[in-house]
């Protein structure tokens, strides 16, 4: 664990009413740089806390470093400790169905009348427009956004191996909020951010979009593209093992040839410029892929890495437990999650000043910091006691 008073979000207040990904990976990202979070969850707990399969990994990784109450919402006497936790926040983070925070009097219209500093940071399926009533989820996103065409092989879409658009879909929802915090520091007022699932999965293949603009042609998806590199692939190993190495630029080209001893096609001027090495992908692959058939996974890491190029193990999510580079740089945060299992999990992929964003706060159990908060809200013992006989807090 860490102090936090020394981080640069350091006493910047979050109240967080989420659940599944988005919502909570923007929460996160301010947690660990130092914003008191604080996660309402309703009684009984979020219920992706009991997602099974692919969804049992998201609380762990996505609520480190936060508090938790359980507030009943429906009720007027939960109803009311979140609009006092409101109150006196910075930030409020929400990704919930569209109006549903509004129709509890929750919503960036009733709290900022209330609060006008108040940053409000919606995470959505769309952003405004003909379909921003729509449900979506990571996948649907993938899908309709061309991100899942360009990942699997032609005919088969298929979607990223994460949830790569609610993560990126957060991050930007954590910019937007750096935003309006900058902005407030002159205007004094805060600002509604809307951030999207949708929308980044169209930004994030745009550039797929501008190489039609740019060739006339559209995008292949990834398996059938043509690569803008010559050698730009995966490679298998006489150990059976596969390596990705990437020979990006022309001067990257002759130190490969030299230390590979392929003279013959490193001499040849015609493959000299990287765009004609591309025309030339059946000529240079096959010489490639046999030497390094002849070599061992080892081997050709090391080789690769002593020369200085671009290269890659193909490595599963459980082996970066034990990487070198992550453990010894920083890079995994130890946690106990609740059920007492003991982990560790990927820092923030940031530092300043070269250290590392760790942990201040296990996940949460079940409304943990309930009695907690209540106090800090200024109530009396007779108080808290009420509203947590009555299952308006839990």
């Amino acid at each position: 664990m860490q102090s936090s008073e020394a981080l640069p979000l350091a006493g910047l207040k979050v109240i967080e009413f989420t659940h599944m990904v988005m919502g909570p990976s923007i929460g996160v990202i301010l947690a660990d740089l130092g914003a008191e979070v604080t996660k309402v969850e309703p009684l009984g707990g979020d219920a992706t806390r009991r997602l099974l399969g692919a969804g049992s990994g998201y609380f762990p990784t996505f609520n480190r470093n936060k508090r938790s109450i359980c507030l009943d919402l429906k009720s007027v006497d939960g109803l009311g400790v979140a609009k006092k936790l409101c109150a006196g926040a910075d930030i409020v983070v929400e990704n919930f169905r569209a109006g549903t925070m509004d129709k509890l009097g929750l919503g960036y219209a009733a709290l900022s009348a209330e609060n006008e500093r108040l940053i409000y940071c919606s995470a959505k399926g769309f952003l405004p427009g003909p379909y921003e009533n729509r449900t979506a989820l990571d996948e649907v996103a993938q899908m309709m956004g061309g991100l899942a065409y360009m990942t699997g092989p032609v005919g088969r879409p298929l979607r990223a191996g994460s949830s790569v658009i609610d993560i990126t879909g957060g991050m930007f929802g954590v910019i937007g909020v750096l935003a309006a915090l900058e902005q407030r520091h002159g205007t004094g007022k805060g600002k509604y951010v809307t951030c999207s699932l949708y929308e980044t999965t169209a930004f994030l293949v745009s550039q797929h979009m501008a190489q039609l603009a740019a060739t006339g042609k559209p995008a292949q998806p990834m398996p059938s593209r043509v690569s803008a590199w010559a050698i730009y692939d995966l490679f298998e190993t006489s150990d059976d093992e596969r390596v990705f190495v990437g020979v990006v630029s022309d001067s990257q080209w002759v130190t490969f040839c030299k230390a590979f001893d392929l003279g013959e096609l490193g001499d040849n001027a015609d493959y000299k410029a990287n765009n004609a090495r591309v025309l030339a992908r059946d000529v240079i692959i096959p010489r490639v892929q046999a030497i390094f058939k002849a070599m061992t996974k080892a081997e050709l890491l090391a080789k690769i890495e002593s020369i200085g190029l671009p290269f890659a193990p193909v490595t599963k999510p459980e082996e970066l437990f034990e990487d070198k580079h992550l453990n010894e740089s920083g890079g995994l945060v130890d946690l106990t999650i609740p059920g007492g299992a003991k982990t560790k999990l990927p820092a923030l992929p940031i530092s300043m000043d070269g250290a590392r964003f760790g942990s201040t706060l296990d996940v949460p159990h079940i409304g943990e910091h309930s009695r907690e908060m209540l106090v800090e809200l200024g109530l009396d013992e007779a108080e808290i006691e009420r509203l947590l006989a009555a299952g308006a807090v839990g």
